[in-house]
């Protein structure tokens, strides 16, 4: 005979407030959590109060320029994939690169989020001489290139990169195979400590609804961001591609990834989290509810237009209106900032 829906659930709201407190919880406890729907709300709110006490109100502004959607990788959820022949390629100069990051500048942003294909033009060297030229002002440079060897990360943090993300999509190693053909889940976390090593504010993240993903193996995720010490953590909805492999399943269920999104708070306090725009792709709403649920970070898009039609890791993706983003955060007692938003600069 089971526990009476209250006492159960009072040992749910427990298991939540173990969390907040402790900051870690057993895989088998997460996995609890993550299955019963009778506690989001309270999962939610928890989550909201975490980041209010460790992050603030304010809302870090990331400028993503996706500068290049060569990809030497055939990732099975991927609309840029190598093996996507449909898919118009396109690499900008680095004299586009340059003026784009000046332009975000002058919309008074502090962060640029540099995002590529795993694009083998773009040597070390060459990045190091266009991320130097962006610091020139004054502005905070995050990298999403890729996995790449030591010495180039190297090269890259003494040019001035900030910040580095690098997704692990999944910590099963059987998943990870499946989705990410020839390539290696241990080189994905090797490249990730070695980002840590380097002093970058490391950032990965997951994909959630892969096909034959469990809850046990997105516990795993959670527990894995723990270890690693994170500084980022973006978690998305599997959106499907209709010219990948998974174009026949469904997409993530949303509630699942912000379930996922607010754990992740409760266990690192003071770390950044994108309300990611696919959240908001599944549900117009899902930005604003990614910011209910212990998200701080939004990442407007300023890519040439030409250029953004063909980034599509997955369609249908939602752009960012300044205007109505100001209104909705206002209504949630929330306001943009404009610091670079550093992990350091939160409140632990």
């Amino acid at each position: 005979m089971g526990l009476p829906f209250f006492v159960y659930n009072l040992f749910m709201k427990n298991l939540i407030e173990k969390a907040k407190v402790e900051r870690i919880l057993q895989k088998s406890e997460i996995v609890q959590i993550l299955e019963d729907s009778s506690i989001n709300e309270y999962l939610f709110k928890t989550a909201d109060s975490v980041r209010k006490k460790y992050v603030g109100d304010e809302i870090y502004l990331r400028a993503l320029i996706e500068f290049s959607n060569i990809c030497r990788c055939n990732c099975a959820y991927c609309g840029i994939r190598c093996d996507n022949k449909k898919v118009q390629r396109y690499r900008l100069k680095k004299d586009e690169i340059i003026d784009l990051s000046n332009l975000a500048s002058k919309l008074g942003y502090k962060t640029l989020v540099l995002q590529s294909g795993e694009d083998c033009f773009f040597k070390a060297d060459y990045l190091a001489e266009i991320v130097k030229e962006i610091k020139k002002n004054d502005i905070a440079v995050t990298l999403s290139i890729g996995e790449r060897f030591f010495e180039e990360y190297k090269i890259l943090k003494e040019a001035g990169a900030d910040r580095f993300l690098l997704r692990i999509e999944t910590t099963d190693e059987n998943l990870y195979k499946k989705m990410h053909p020839g390539m290696s889940l241990d080189n994905r976390k090797k490249c990730l400590y070695n980002l840590k090593q380097l002093g970058y504010e490391t950032g990965t993240g997951s994909l959630i609804g892969l096909p034959d993903q469990t809850l046990e193996s997105i516990a795993s995720d959670i527990l894995f961001y723990k270890e690693l010490n994170a500084d980022m953590i973006g978690i998305g909805p599997l959106i499907t591609h209709p010219d990948t492999p998974l174009k026949d399943f469904p997409n993530g269920n949303l509630i699942l990834a912000l379930k996922v999104l607010a754990l992740t708070r409760l266990f690192l306090p003071d770390i950044n989290i994108p309300a990611t725009t696919a959240m908001e792709t599944l549900n117009p709403n899902g930005r604003i509810m990614a910011l209910q649920a212990g998200a701080n970070v939004v990442m407007p898009n300023i890519t040439l237009e030409e250029c953004k039609k063909n980034y599509q890791i997955y369609p249908g993706k939602v752009a960012v209106d300044y205007t109505k983003l100001e209104k909705d955060l206002e209504k949630i007692g929330r306001k943009i900032s404009f610091k670079k938003g550093f992990r350091s600069d939160n409140q632990i």
